[in-house]
């Protein structure tokens, strides 16, 4: 199937655009995603720590346009260095999250930083992942290679 194709299909059984991947460990575990058509912050829970709660469980909180635009300029940062990373072009020490080697990406971790703090009234949602191929690899300007689908907790 086709990366058009298989995208269709899972956009037409619910699944939505994650935009920007801030953290993964085993699955994602913090980023961007659309959620009911709206971009929403996704964060996991930490299962280890609250044995209370399900280790799959997402505090969910909306996100405004200028939010989506600048996360999306810095993960556009991140995959601009990705891709000369992968071609032997970088070094790992010159990841912008180190911090001190771009200048935009710095500015924009200073400006982001309050918005990815979980407001008290954030939602408790459970994602389910669904990975689709497509050329380029998982690390592309438009968002990683997945899109989710959620329930509530």
């Amino acid at each position: 199937m086709s990366e058009r194709g298989q995208w269709a299909r899972l956009l037409g059984v619910g699944f939505e655009q994650v935009y920007v991947e801030n953290d993964w460990y085993d699955a994602p575990r913090s980023g961007l995603a659309s959620i009911g058509g709206l971009p929403h912050y996704f964060e996991s829970f930490d299962g280890y720590a609250n044995p209370e709660v399900d280790a799959e469980e997402f505090l969910v909180w909306p996100a405004d346009r200028l939010t989506l635009d600048m996360e999306r300029e810095q993960w556009n940062i991140f995959c601009s260095w990705n891709a000369r990373y992968e071609a032997g072009e970088a070094a790992a020490d010159t990841h912008p999250g180190a911090g001190g080697v771009d200048a935009r990406y710095d500015e924009l971790q200073v400006l982001l930083a309050p918005r990815r703090k979980a407001p008290a009234d954030a939602q408790h949602l459970v994602p389910e992942w669904r990975s689709y191929e497509r050329p380029g690899g998982h690390y592309l300007p438009e968002g990683p290679d997945y899109l989710a689908r959620w329930r509530p907790a």
